[in-house]
């Protein structure tokens, strides 16, 4: 803890992070560090409705919740909504002490968090974005986790704990037990899904090192992954549950931390897993992994594609992170191979 940063008689902290599931697992520590640093605070994520639903009593650094409308830049694309003022007022109301900002580069989440009308604001900047009373600059390639202890750190905030850590709760594992039942032993998860498809590693791929692991094997996948999930479980030669759309996001904590291994893509599910303390193996595009990539290597071990160009056009991807050039059904990851995931996954399961 930085002393000569702390703010004097802070009660009241608001943190704005209002995006996806690995977008929140990776700014844990940085709040875990702002509650230690402010015990008495009461720190409010400004966040989405998914939030709510998550971390209604889980333990952790989160007290409160407020699900935002969507905010153009800020909780929905940026050619969304305006905030409505009376969010503002509500907002203004709860008198922040702090007013982090967590979101990204600041172009519109910074002046919605000067708009709070917070004793103090704290975040990041790009060199395009609105100021905060204290800030360090966003720069592309930086580790999601240590660029928002970085931010925590401007208001006196440290810590040790750099992996993210979950809590699994009764109501998580009373609705893993009502939908799956009983779970053998030895069980493995495959989730060969993500958002963005060219970060997906060829299903097929992972049919073939769920077989030759020979674990029992669960599938796991959103609704918009049901296709790739199905595919994996179709190609395998050995039976695999799929689980699509049965579990809450608190029922698939429960069945990450029932496993032995999560084989996976870079992806939410993977921090998911790996914050429960469930070992994983992950396959990774290069640039990715800079940013999202396990900070230790104990029981994670991510599979590096050192792919920079789309294997169609060529475009050169690394300048900020698989920049769009229209190829986005092909994989960019397809040079990581079979033996190089079941070489670390035995390694870890042994």
């Amino acid at each position: 803890m930085t002393t000569a940063l702390l703010v004097e008689g802070v009660e009241r902290i608001a943190v704005l992070r209002a995006n996806a599931l690995g977008d929140l697992l990776l700014a844990l520590p940085a709040m875990e560090a702002l509650k230690r640093a402010y015990p008495a605070a009461k720190l409010t994520l400004l966040g989405r409705e998914w939030h709510v639903r998550f971390l209604r009593n889980r333990p952790g650094p989160v007290d409160e919740v407020v699900a935002l409308p969507p905010i153009a830049g800020v909780s929905s694309p940026p050619d969304g909504s305006a905030a409505p003022e009376t969010l503002y007022e509500d907002l203004r109301g709860r008198r922040f002490d702090l007013a982090v900002q967590m979101h990204g580069g600041g172009r519109n989440s910074n002046p919605f968090i000067r708009s709070l009308g917070a004793r103090l604001t704290a975040g990041l900047r790009t060199p395009d974005a609105a100021p905060l009373d204290r800030w360090v600059p966003y720069v592309y390639y930086q580790h999601e986790t240590l660029r928002y202890l970085e931010v925590a750190g401007l208001v006196g905030a440290a810590t040790t704990d750099i992996e993210p850590k979950v809590a699994v709760i009764r109501e998580d594992w009373a609705e893993l037990r009502k939908t799956l039942g009983r779970l053998p032993r030895g069980l493995v998860a495959v989730h060969p899904g993500a958002g963005d498809r060219r970060r997906r590693w060829p299903p097929e791929r992972f049919a073939e090192v769920a077989d030759r692991l020979d674990r029992p094997v669960v599938v796991t996948g959103t609704e918009d992954e049901r296709d790739v999930v199905e595919k994996v479980v179709a190609t395998m030669t050995r039976p695999a549950r799929p689980v699509v759309g049965e579990l809450s996001l608190g029922g698939l904590t429960a069945l990450y931390a029932a496993c032995d291994l999560l084989v996976a893509n870079d992806t939410g599910p993977r921090h998911l897993a790996a914050a429960t303390g469930t070992p994983t193996v992950a396959v990774y595009w290069c640039g990715n992994l800079v940013n999202w990539g396990p900070l230790t290597r104990g029981i994670h071990r991510p599979l590096v594609s050192w792919t920079p160009h789309c294997p169609v056009c060529g475009s050169d991807g690394t300048t900020f992170g698989m920049r769009d050039c229209g190829h986005d059904d092909v994989s960019w990851v397809g040079d990581v191979t079979v033996d190089d995931v079941l070489e670390q996954a035995v390694d870890l399961l042994r």
